[in-house]
């Protein structure tokens, strides 16, 4: 079982793995190493804290209100 980090809910550790899976299977590259299916590669980053969530602010033009933050997607970027 992959362990959550702390200071992440239950619903938001899935919600954000489950968009990094979406990424991955569109050709984002994996940031862990490892034979693993898309989902455990993005519960893996998720729970590394390579995946976070970012919050813009509304009335920005850089995209909706929490996206997720990942090295290879220029709008949607932010890694640790």
């Amino acid at each position: 079982m992959i362990q959550r980090p702390s200071g992440v809910g239950a619903f938001q550790f899935v919600v954000l793995a489950s968009l990094r899976a979406a990424q991955l299977v569109r050709g984002c590259r994996p940031k862990v190493d490892g034979l693993h299916k898309v989902t455990v590669i993005a519960q893996l980053e998720v729970s590394a804290g390579i995946v976070t969530q970012v919050f813009t602010p509304p009335g920005t033009t850089s995209g909706p209100v929490g996206d997720v933050a990942i090295e290879d997607a220029p709008a949607m970027v932010h890694t640790t």
